[in-house]
């Protein structure tokens, strides 16, 4: 069963107690990510979730990583499009120790200059780390393709030009804009009693800061056609289609259509590209949503030689879906694997925590297992087709990598 507080500051608290595990998760997460930056701030989302872990005013960088190796347990954080989130997991016998060290990270930390220009440089090594890995930049100029200038279609890490005029000032304007009790949940979820709530309480009732109006516009996709070409072996394809937005009706259809089409050895893809005709070793397809918008993507690497007959393979399986849509044994199938992957996932307390902390921020609303399962059974073919008509309009945004 998933709880729900409000503290009288607007703190949310998502609590899921799992009495049958010794292991517990939490997270701090804020409604803010890369979306919510202007052009010039790109990349600020991260470079302060980098520095809440560079000391507080009870502890430095290495006290911190220290303070949890020497429990056993694991800390880390990640910047996302739409929300940051600061983590940790714990044995239950410590939970009260690492919720104290992220409330330390949370609201007091230095920000030292010195510090701010160590991490750029680290930043920097990250930045080029990701755009010598093909396979993995091509999926930021889809976004780039797809979304155009909107703010959905920057990198999350920025550029290193804008990183390098970043001041200790504009983390702290950020922080103070977007860092509000009425932007941050407190996701948890393991085992815990009622005196768990209470200690976050003390911790974070305190938390005053003025709301900011937060505006987000909605994108307008603009299927547009990236290519680049760099020192590489492989080519790299990245296809991008219409997608649903977090809270869309038709969300489940999409999901089991993206599970026939590019999830798991026995989709589509997988079966016509790799198995059947040799042209990838990895091919795949994805489906990312958001507060008002989405966008699928499919991606495959392959020889710059069988790039066009990639192309037109995965162009052809698009074409049948269109026609012939998917039989009610595959969708039966793929019914069943998403509620075994969704049960799968409740053994991990670090899943409950992050699927209740996301549903809270996008959604404001949470549903049983029972009430999901009942939802994916109700997905019938009729629903499927209309999605897939949806999602394959006739419109595609392309990001290509090709060797030179």
């Amino acid at each position: 069963m998933i709880e729900t507080y409000t503290l009288s500051n607007g703190v949310r608290i998502v609590l899921e107690r799992v009495p049958t595990v010794r292991s517990v998760s939490i997270g701090i997460w804020l409604f803010t990510g890369s979306r919510n930056e202007t052009e010039d701030e790109n990349g600020v989302s991260h470079f302060l979730e980098h520095m809440l872990f560079k000391g507080t005013k009870n502890r430095n960088a290495q006290e911190i990583a220290e303070a949890f190796d020497s429990i056993g347990g694991y800390v880390n954080a990640f910047t996302a499009k739409e929300y940051t989130c600061y983590y940790a997991r714990v044995l239950d016998t410590y939970k009260d120790y690492a919720l104290e060290i992220l409330s330390d990270m949370f609201f007091n930390s230095l920000l030292l200059e010195e510090e701010l220009e160590r991490e750029k440089k680290v930043i920097i090594e990250e930045i080029k780390m990701y755009e010598d890995t093909p396979d993995d930049h091509v999926h930021d100029l889809l976004s780039q393709a797809f979304f155009g200038n909107h703010e959905l279609g920057r990198s999350i890490l920025g550029t290193e030009n804008r990183l390098k005029a970043m001041t200790r000032d504009t983390l702290i304007d950020y922080m103070e804009k977007y860092y509000t009790p009425q932007n941050t949940v407190i996701s948890v979820a393991g085992n815990v009693d009622d005196l768990f709530i209470k200690e976050i309480e003390k911790w974070f009732s305190h938390f005053k800061r003025e709301e900011s109006e937060i505006v987000r516009t909605k994108p307008n996709p603009q299927f547009q056609a990236i290519k680049k070409e760099k020192e590489i072996e492989q080519a790299h394809l990245c296809l991008g289609f219409q997608g649903l937005p977090a809270d869309d009706d038709a969300l489940m259809s999409l999901l089991l259509i993206n599970s026939a089409l590019g999830t798991g050895m026995s989709s589509r893809l997988f079966q016509e590209v790799r198995e059947k005709r040799g042209l990838a070793y990895s091919v795949y397809s994805y489906h990312h949503s958001y507060v008002d918008s989405g966008m699928l993507g499919i991606y495959a690497g392959t020889t710059k030689a069988q790039l066009p007959e990639l192309i037109e393979t995965i162009e052809s399986i698009i074409s049948d879906l269109l026609k012939n849509g998917i039989s009610e044994q595959e969708l039966n199938n793929k019914k069943e694997k998403l509620k075994g992957n969704i049960l799968l996932s409740l053994e991990s307390t670090s899943s409950r925590m992050s699927r209740n902390g996301r549903n809270e921020l996008l959604l404001k609303k949470h549903r049983t297992l029972d009430d999901i399962i009942e939802e994916i059974d109700k997905v019938d073919l009729e629903k499927t087709e209309e999605t897939i008509r949806h999602i394959f309009n006739g419109k595609r945004a392309e990001a290509i990598i090709v060797p030179r």
